[in-house]
């Protein structure tokens, strides 16, 4: 007797008709153009507003006067955000898949916590004040907890569940040393409040050329495992019997998620709701098929990030909002409503 599969599966397996490709086609050369602007606008927008002459004469025309002193200092910043925003959006869309939970994020499995407890032990044990001295130490508690969530979440015989819980618990713990620590130093108390909060305004160009490589050694890996990860999302028999192996598709997406949520954590602090929110809008109108999840998020992700970072600079001129906390103010609400929505598409 033939059993037909489920409507999701044979949608995921079925090629797009030529309508709907051109329609995401089209909507991927929106999604840049979108891109370009805010970026412009990051160029432009701040403490000071430049006119459009003074950004062109600052990109192509230096001549070290102060409007083109302030965007070289913007366009830093901005290409920080635009590489930041694209490695959560890629990773929140990778740990999405992996876990089969449309409302992860890079914190659901302890990358954040990591590059954050390395941070502050970095400060208070080894004396590092310098945001130079933070990248390493950051990238390197992602990439180990990263590990850590691998071991305990059985290795090989790793599933979504396992992963989730065991990150989940690595949290809790890290969470508990860095209020430990803090409290009983005031210093590292004070450096780490303006990291924790995550920002651009430290972006400078040793940050951005420490931080590339990592970047895009995972965006080249997360877009490599658009295929794998379309045949997990049927079911692991399904993608077994499509060819895929389960246990490397599994150890590479950790590792592509903490490549490159450990390296934006690291660069810009640990920046919340980017990786949940664009990821889960993108595949309202995608479909679940990551080959599009995957370019959208990179794409539109820099939009959240770099559109809040604009929007801090202006709410409170002449100082600024961290982006850390206007993409907290923006995607709380975002979460309750999604969380909301999906649990009445449930009932």
């Amino acid at each position: 007797m033939l059993v037909e599969s489920p409507p999701e599966q044979r949608a995921e397996s079925a090629p797009a008709p030529p309508t709907r490709r051109a329609a995401r086609a089209f909507g991927l050369l929106l999604s840049v153009a979108i891109l370009v602007l805010v970026a412009l606008a990051s160029i432009a927008i701040g403490a000071k507003e430049l006119s459009l002459g003074q950004v062109w004469h600052g990109l192509f025309e230096d001549s070290g006067s102060y409007g083109d002193v302030v965007v070289a200092e913007r366009l830093s910043r901005t290409v920080l955000g635009l590489l930041a925003g694209a490695a959560l959006g890629l990773a929140g869309a990778v740990l999405q898949a992996l876990t089969r939970n449309p409302l992860a994020d890079p914190g659901l499995l302890g990358i954040n916590a990591g590059a954050s407890a390395a941070v502050v032990t970095a400060i208070t044990f080894l004396g590092v004040t310098s945001l130079s001295g933070y990248v390493w130490f950051a990238f390197f508690g992602a990439a180990a907890v990263g590990a850590l969530v691998w071991f305990l979440g059985g290795s090989r015989g790793a599933t979504p569940v396992r992963l989730a819980l065991a990150g989940t618990a690595i949290s809790a713990a890290l969470f508990g040393y860095l209020q430990a620590v803090m409290i009983m130093d005031d210093a590292a108390l004070g450096k780490m409040r303006f990291w924790t909060l995550g920002s651009l305004s430290a972006a400078t160009d040793a940050t951005i050329e420490q931080v590339l490589p990592f970047l895009l050694t995972g965006t080249v890996l997360a877009l490599a495992l658009a295929r794998p990860l379309n045949a997990m999302a049927m079911g692991d028999d399904t993608a077994k019997a499509l060819g895929a192996n389960l246990n490397r598709t599994r150890a590479l997406s950790m590792l592509a998620a903490t490549v490159l949520c450990g390296a934006a954590t690291a660069a810009c602090g640990p920046i919340v709701f980017v990786g949940l929110m664009v990821p889960h809008v993108v595949r309202s109108f995608t479909g679940p098929d990551l080959r599009w999840i995957l370019p959208y998020a990179a794409i539109l992700s820099p939009v959240l990030l770099l559109g809040a970072d604009v929007i801090g600079r202006v709410v409170a001129r002449p100082a600024e909002l961290q982006v850390g906390i206007v993409t907290a103010i923006l995607g709380g609400p975002v979460f309750i409503f999604l969380v909301r929505r999906r649990r009445t598409a449930q009932l």
